[in-house]
């Protein structure tokens, strides 16, 4: 394929390339990273038509504008964010997320602040170099491109019908409810009275959260004798672990490989990427399940993306296999009626 490129005009911390993350290395001290929603990322790429795990940009905290250089380039957005496109020659539209849209060379697509994460996928893929297999920005260890004004992420350039886009139904939702967890490795450190605590309480997200971890504020949850320290064992994204303070932080996926703070519970799987919309005043509730239902988690959030992605819908121009798959019977007439 010939290749293209979106350019960066503007935005800042925040905005990455993720894909599926950045596996088999953590024995070395390298996190997973990768998208902090994996679903709305899978969902963006549904719609420029690529695989569910295909680098694309993960957009939090601030506005961005891209710029199509050659093309055309076919993008996708998912998220509680808008859009704007302006062309090369001046004239601009509302571009709505959960859809798809196609830029032209000199197009600008403007994208306000999202609330919490928000995803931008580009039919196949953005085509930064690989480093330890993944694409995926870790900025701490200078792993992945980092962004900033000037910067051109290679793309290839959409061959497919430009007059056809496609949209969802309506937005790929996630659960409700408390945050599901497991308990424990450490949820012997703590009293009975913090389990009750951690299990009841209302907690506050903090302004303290990046891609690393999420920092709360609630009731402080008491260890037992022998204080917060523990010897340092493995972590992972979803642990929870609670220092000195006896305010827990939720590690996302960025977070180290080990630490020393005892974890009380774990997010399940099926959960962690609720946490990536969360913002500072937001409060999270926490609730204990088993093992079945994680697996019924699992499945349901796993039958819940294929449903939405075989109802995508295309929103250009009508063929016959789009008129015949449509019910126009309802309202015809003969046309020769007086």
């Amino acid at each position: 394929m010939s290749q293209a490129a979106l350019e960066i005009l503007s935005g800042g911390i925040g905005v990455s390339i993720q894909d599926a993350g950045r596996t088999g290395y953590r024995s070395i001290g390298v996190p997973v990273s990768g998208a902090l929603d994996p679903r709305w990322l899978a969902a963006a790429n549904g719609l420029a038509g690529n695989a569910p795990d295909v680098a694309g940009l993960e957009l939090r905290l601030v506005a961005t504008a891209l710029k199509a250089v050659g093309g055309p380039l076919r993008v996708a957005l998912a998220g509680d964010v808008s859009a704007r496109l302006l062309s090369a020659s001046g004239e601009g539209r509302a571009v709505a997320a959960w859809s798809s849209v196609t830029l032209f060379d000199g197009d600008v697509l403007q994208i306000g602040r999202p609330r919490g994460t928000a995803y931008l996928a580009v039919a196949g893929g953005i085509r930064t170099p690989e480093m330890l297999g993944s694409r995926s920005t870790y900025a701490r260890a200078g792993l992945g491109q980092s962004l900033a004004p000037g910067c051109r992420l290679p793309c290839a350039v959409f061959t497919g019908d430009v007059q056809r886009d496609w949209r969802a139904a309506g937005p790929l939702l996630h659960a409700g409810g408390p945050i599901r967890v497991m308990p424990g490795p450490q949820l012997d450190h703590f009293s009975a009275a913090a389990r009750e605590v951690f299990f009841g309480a209302d907690f506050v997200v903090t302004p303290a959260h990046d891609r690393m971890g999420l920092r709360l504020a609630g009731p402080p949850l008491l260890h037992l004798e022998g204080g917060a320290d523990i010897v340092s064992d493995g972590v992972t994204p979803g642990a929870i672990q609670v220092p000195a303070d006896g305010q827990p932080i939720v590690l996302l996926a960025d977070c180290q490989t080990v630490g020393g703070y005892p974890k009380i519970a774990t997010v399940i799987r099926a959960d962690l990427p609720r946490l990536a919309h969360v913002e500072a005043g937001d409060v999270l509730r926490f609730c204990c399940v088993d093992a079945a239902e994680v697996a019924a988690a699992r499945r349901a959030q796993a039958s819940g993306l294929a449903d939405w992605l075989a109802a995508l819908q295309s929103a250009g121009t009508l063929d016959t296999a789009s008129l015949l798959s449509a019910n126009l019977a309802g309202a015809a007439v003969r046309g020769d009626e007086p």
